[in-house]
């Protein structure tokens, strides 16, 4: 049962996790409070939106890593709607729902 496991790969992965078990509970073990300095603490107000338009953005951009070369491309109009939507109202629900109501009937509808 245990003749096919490689033992290299099982060790690295233990490894792996023992190393991210120290790392994420070495503040928890800390006995001094910490805050994190002032730069940090606004650095990471901008985290979300940066690692959102890091996901997003190449999603919408580009078919299978290459950018999109055409305007009928449903994606494009879907965004660029829920971006507008989102600067109407500032409501991420609304947004979501605008964007899809573009983004279906072109999609299933015309085939974009």
């Amino acid at each position: 049962m245990f003749t096919d496991i490689d033992w290299h790969h099982v060790g690295v992965i233990l490894g792996l996790a023992c190393m991210t078990v120290l790392a994420r509970s070495f503040f928890l073990f800390s006995g001094k409070p910490w805050s994190l300095p002032r730069w940090a603490q606004r650095g990471l107000h901008y985290a979300p939106i940066a690692a959102l338009a890091a996901v997003v953005i190449p999603e919408v951009v580009t078919v299978q890593g290459v950018l999109v070369d055409t305007w009928r491309d449903a994606r494009l109009y879907a965004a660029a709607v829920g971006v507008a939507v989102y600067f109407w109202r500032r409501d991420v629900l609304i947004t979501v729902i605008a964007g899809m109501a573009v983004y279906l009937p072109l999609r299933l509808g015309w085939g974009w």
